[in-house]
């Protein structure tokens, strides 16, 4: 059982929340463990329970997904978080992928799309829906968008420290640390890691 990915849901939408946990329930390496209408309980339940991956809604009637977002993000740095959204505005998603969260998928994602996205964020790495993606990707003159953990691996670079060393102070591996990197050399559109530091100087990111 310790490849099985443990999931909760939190949305306020009962139809969203019935189709997504049919979609999970058949996959045989997914563990739904709960589903929330409201952002603090889920919290609560977060207390006691270690979860690999939240799938969050955006708007909610307590807390809105992004302020849950950097909640979970700070309190329990392993647990990796989907956007799920009705919304295809580009600045919802850069915000929300800056508070922490892993992927950004509409809700008229398929269900191949939905597993394989819980899939890719468990191991590491970011997801947006195909349509998010094109939204994304036309802002060519905007700051890169990155996420509070990259955010904290430009910081320690900057300071100096080695993969090996910011992966100590970061509870996390060294191949974590350098999939963080080549992440930030690839946002900030730049191929070593003198001028990534340049670059997020110039752009107040340091």
């Amino acid at each position: 059982m310790d490849n099985v990915i443990s999931v909760i849901i939190i949305d306020d939408h009962p139809l969203v929340l019935n189709g997504f946990e049919f979609i999970l329930n058949r996959n045989a390496n997914i563990l739904l463990k709960k589903t929330f209408t409201c952002a603090a309980d889920a919290l609560n339940f977060l207390l006691t329970d270690h979860i690999d991956v939240v799938l969050m809604d955006i708007n909610m009637p307590d807390m809105n997904g992004i302020d849950a977002t950097e909640i979970i993000r700070k309190s329990y740095p392993g647990t990796r978080i989907i956007a799920i959204s009705n919304l295809n505005e580009g600045s919802i998603a850069s915000r929300m992928m800056q508070a922490g969260a892993a992927g950004y998928l509409l809700k008229n994602v398929s269900a191949e799309e939905l597993i394989e996205a819980i899939q890719a964020v468990h191991e590491g790495e970011q997801v947006l829906s195909k349509e998010m993606n094109d939204i994304l990707s036309d802002k060519q003159d905007t700051v890169p968008k990155i996420t509070e953990r990259e955010r904290e691996v430009l910081a320690l670079m900057a300071k100096g420290y080695t993969t090996p060393k910011i992966g100590e102070l970061m509870f996390i591996s060294p191949l974590t640390v350098e999939s963080h990197r080549r992440n930030l050399l690839q946002k900030f559109c730049v191929t070593n890691s003198v001028s990534l530091i340049h670059r997020a100087t110039e752009m107040k990111f340091i």
